[in-house]
């Protein structure tokens, strides 16, 4: 993902962190990262991470306070992926997420489809996946979701907000959703290369992943079932606070983040605007009305950035605040399919 450039709140934001001594800001157009040659995979991890430590304010509701998701499960699950070090793509520990993501999702009798691709990119060309889970409905129209599950191609990143969070969330809302009868059918997409190979963010090196399913589903004719297409990307964090991101369909973004303050997650989901570029944007280029969840201000105050850089452990995620995520993505599909 990728704010749209380096103005206005980010340039304020890059002069704190200049101030605090950090290194980093919140755009990929300019994250001062390694070059892709200089940044070997670094998957040769021997033990798994230590669990985060947990305040009472981080522990997950129970499951029927949050329609069934259990956000301790999701946890489990960053925890996995963090376990296998950074995972960008084409390196063996994300082919070790991905028989992670389709034994998991085998275990919960989803249906899945992967698609192996080619993608040529600035460092060469690299193998990648897809992984689409379909469940199927009584009429036609789908209700997409989806997350990344790669990372950023530098050393000792291993990504536990971006994506594991997002990745945990998907699972745990596949293992519901696999065994429930619905009105649409429910498709949720794991897409491999939404990273950029190089440290900026710059087209077509970013959304490789995305940007093949959509065109797949455009030549196979999907593409214009889809009702609507709810994306997660970076949702664990101890402080969340999701701002409305500006591309994304203006109804669909006013469908979620209405659920939520049903939900009584105001607070969270709140009333302020930000441009992100992201995967939805693969979809929208398409017409498919999309919605990007998403939180970069992922700091303990939201000025100081574990974004991109090794701080993004798994001491930063919240199993609370993956509950809050899937309990409105799980009832925003509710309202999908009521529609």
């Amino acid at each position: 993902m990728n704010f749209t450039s380096k103005k206005s709140l980010c340039v304020a934001v890059c002069a704190l962190v200049l101030f605090a001594g950090l290194s980093g800001c919140k755009a990929k157009a300019d994250d001062p990262q390694p070059s892709a040659k200089d940044a070997p995979f670094m998957s040769a991890v021997t033990t798994a991470p230590p669990p985060a430590t947990q305040n009472p304010a981080d522990q997950a509701p129970p499951p029927d306070k949050t329609g069934g998701f259990d956000g301790q499960r999701a946890f489990a699950h960053v925890a996995k992926q963090v376990s296998f070090g950074p995972r960008p793509s084409g390196s063996p520990a994300l082919a070790q997420t991905q028989d992670y993501i389709l034994a998991e999702l085998k275990s919960y009798g989803c249906t899945t489809e992967v698609d192996a691709f080619n993608s040529d990119t600035p460092a060469g060309r690299i193998a990648m996946k897809n992984i689409l889970v379909k469940i199927p409905g009584d009429k036609p129209g789908v209700i997409l979701l989806g997350t990344h599950y790669d990372t950023k191609r530098l050393e000792n990143f291993v990504g536990a907000d971006d994506a594991g969070s997002s990745t945990g969330v998907m699972l745990e809302l596949a293992r519901l959703l696999c065994s429930q009868h619905s009105r649409y059918n429910v498709w949720i997409a794991f897409f491999d290369g939404e990273e950029a190979v190089r440290p900026e963010w710059k087209d077509p090196d970013n959304c490789y992943g995305s940007r093949q399913m959509a065109a797949r589903f455009a030549n196979s004719g999907d593409l214009t079932k889809i009702k609507a297409f709810l994306l997660a990307d970076i949702v664990g964090t101890r402080t969340p606070h999701f701002k409305r991101e500006s591309y994304s369909t203006k109804a669909l973004v006013d469908l979620v983040w209405g659920v939520a303050k049903k939900l009584g997650y105001g607070a969270i989901f709140i009333d302020e605007e930000t441009p992100i570029e992201d995967d939805h944007q693969s979809f929208l280029k398409r017409h498919v009305p999309s919605v990007d969840v998403i939180d970069l201000d992922n700091g303990p105050s939201g000025d100081v950035y574990y974004w991109h850089t090794p701080q993004d452990s798994l001491d930063k995620i919240s199993p609370k605040t993956l509950a809050i995520v899937g309990h409105v993505f799980l009832e925003s599909v509710h309202q999908l399919q009521s529609k």
